[in-house]
């Protein structure tokens, strides 16, 4: 596994493991299982984890782990676990997020974590036309001054709102985005404006939650209900990407490549991102350590031209996805921002 720094001091892997599955809405967690996996992925060198004060449960579970890691590794091996957590106020309370509010949330993901010391928070804001959300962002620059906060981020703002935080005096160090071979949006303006600025990618949806891998070759189109949220999440952007048969051809291209490296389509298909300029880490949502030793295989992968221009010759097919990073989402008329959850926050409810 390789690693790569992020803004002050500590490291990350380039492959992190994601918390969004263990909370509601993927199905029950084992909480004794959940935390086996993750010490599994620590000693295997995935020794980043992505969470959220909206993933119910899940900054919890992360602090029980780290407490079981350090017990049975001691504390130089636990000292090398980073967690990613984020700061998700409710849309309904974006009005009126107060300092205090602010500093609770922060506090609240300190006790949950078990640590005095976030490593990296992530803000996130649903509505760019409510309250003040450089107000808000200069609180929690405060918060990482006074050490609370070791680095600070972002989730799914759009590229001239990320820009106007740096320019306030926040101190973003990467912004976590939805980036994989059906959703380019992150190069529309986003990678190159973040370049002199020395922000990193962190990236979600490389497999588009499973649906870029072997098991829908082949298959015929999903139809409703779909098996969970991230099914839901990602149909949609099959729909804009250019549908099932243009996905199924993608999938057959990322076949071939990966049977030239003995390996599987969702590991070519998150290298193939993870070796997109800008981009730090992927984040593999794993439900449990299945999948590790593939998820491992990402960073030695190495794909070459040939690889590369097979499967850009299916991506030169797709509809042009609008818009900037999460911009369809925000729309929450719209079909992607009507299935999205804005009120998890029970902190600042």
């Amino acid at each position: 596994m390789t690693h790569v720094h992020l803004g002050a001091g500590p490291t990350m892997s380039r492959v992190i493991k994601g918390g969004w599955q263990l909370a509601g809405g993927h199905g029950q967690v084992d909480r004794t299982e959940a935390i086996a996996d993750m010490i599994a992925f620590c000693d295997a060198g995935i020794t980043t984890f992505d969470c959220a004060d909206i993933y119910t449960g899940v900054e919890d579970l992360i602090g029980a782990f780290r407490t079981e890691y350090q017990n049975l590794r001691g504390a130089e091996a636990a000292r090398a676990i980073r967690v990613h957590t984020k700061y998700v106020p409710n849309l309904e309370n974006l009005t009126r997020v107060t300092r205090a509010d602010v500093e609770a949330a922060i506090d609240t993901s300190l006790t949950r974590l078990r640590t005095d010391q976030l490593d990296l928070v992530q803000f996130h804001w649903w509505d760019y036309e409510l309250g003040n959300l450089l107000e808000v962002a200069g609180w929690l620059t405060d918060l990482h001054k006074s050490g609370k906060i070791l680095n600070l981020g972002g989730t799914n703002f759009d590229t001239a709102h990320s820009l106007a935080m740096v320019e306030a005096g926040m101190p973003l160090v990467s912004m976590q985005v939805q980036y994989s071979l059906l959703d380019n949006r992150p190069t529309h303006h986003m990678v190159d404006a973040f370049a002199p600025h020395d922000i990193q990618l962190i990236c979600y949806g490389s497999v588009a939650g499973g649906l870029l891998s072997d098991r829908w070759l082949g298959q015929p189109e999903m139809t409703t209900p779909y098996e969970n949220r991230s099914l839901t999440k990602y149909k949609l952007m099959i729909d804009e990407f250019g549908g099932w048969s243009l996905f199924q051809d993608l999938l057959q291209a990322l076949r071939d490549v990966a049977d030239r490296h003995d390996t599987d389509i969702a590991t070519v298909a998150s290298r193939t991102i993870l070796d997109r300029p800008g981009v730090g880490a992927v984040i593999v949502g794993a439900r449990n350590r299945s999948h590790l030793p593939r998820n491992l295989e990402i960073t030695t992968l190495t794909l070459t031209d040939q690889d590369r221009q097979d499967i850009q010759a299916v991506l030169a097919h797709a509809q042009p996805i609008p818009g900037d990073v999460f911009d369809l989402e925000r729309d929450r008329s719209g079909r992607h921002g009507s299935i999205m959850k804005y009120n998890l926050n029970t902190e600042s409810a």
